[in-house]
């Protein structure tokens, strides 16, 4: 009988021994499990520290993007504002270059205007000047024939009187001397003629031409 106890005994040890390594090994592989969830929980951690950490990093940067593009659009408003006004301004000079032009173009053309009158004027003037200078000139020629006609009968005059006979002379003086009287009568009538065919009378010379 203590042999069967000691059999049982030994059996229950030898049973016992084998439970305690299968719950000693069953506790390292929940050991293992918990060891390599805590590791994928640190990495993960890890992960998501990092994650924040870059999140917070693109925030960072995005916030300094947006500052940046706020004072590059401020700065680019002004800028707009800035070239409008030139803009305005530029048109303002326009405008009035436009109107000064056109005032100036006004002026010029006044002037023209004028100048062309006063051309128009000196033409008609000259013009006359120009048919008054060949009326002298017809006349000048006119008054040179007409002495020309005056030295030839003051020639034939003075011919006459140096071939006049003393007695002729004499003759004229008898009371019975008619034809010679009619004869020097008619010469000194045709010397007149010849003279007063001579004068020159510019009205009347401008009126025959």
């Amino acid at each position: 009988m203590n042999t069967r106890f000691l059999a049982l005994g030994l059996g229950f040890v030898i049973a016992t021994g084998a439970n305690a390594e299968g719950m000693e090994e069953r506790l390292r592989t929940q050991l293992r499990s918990t060891t390599q969830q805590l590791q994928a929980l640190q990495s993960q951690q890890a992960q998501a520290s990092a994650a924040q950490l870059a999140a917070q990093n693109e925030a960072r940067a995005a916030q300094a993007q947006i500052r940046q593009l706020t004072a590059e659009l401020a700065k680019a408003k002004g800028l707009a504002e800035q070239l409008a006004g030139q803009q305005q301004s530029l048109h303002s000079q326009a405008q009035a270059q436009v109107a000064a032009s056109a005032e100036q173009t006004g002026k010029f053309k006044k002037a023209y205007d004028e100048l062309l009158v006063l051309a128009r004027g000196k033409e008609a003037e000259r013009t006359s000047l120009q048919a008054q200078l060949a009326e002298r000139d017809t006349q000048v020629q006119q008054c040179s024939a007409k002495n020309q006609q005056m030295y030839g009968v003051a020639k034939q005059i003075l011919t006459a009187y140096e071939n006049i006979d003393v007695a002729e002379v004499m003759k004229i003086r008898q009371p019975f001397a008619g034809s010679v009287r009619v004869k020097f009568d008619e010469l000194a009538q045709g010397f007149g003629d010849e003279l007063y065919k001579t004068q020159f009378d510019a009205p009347q010379a401008a009126i025959a031409h």
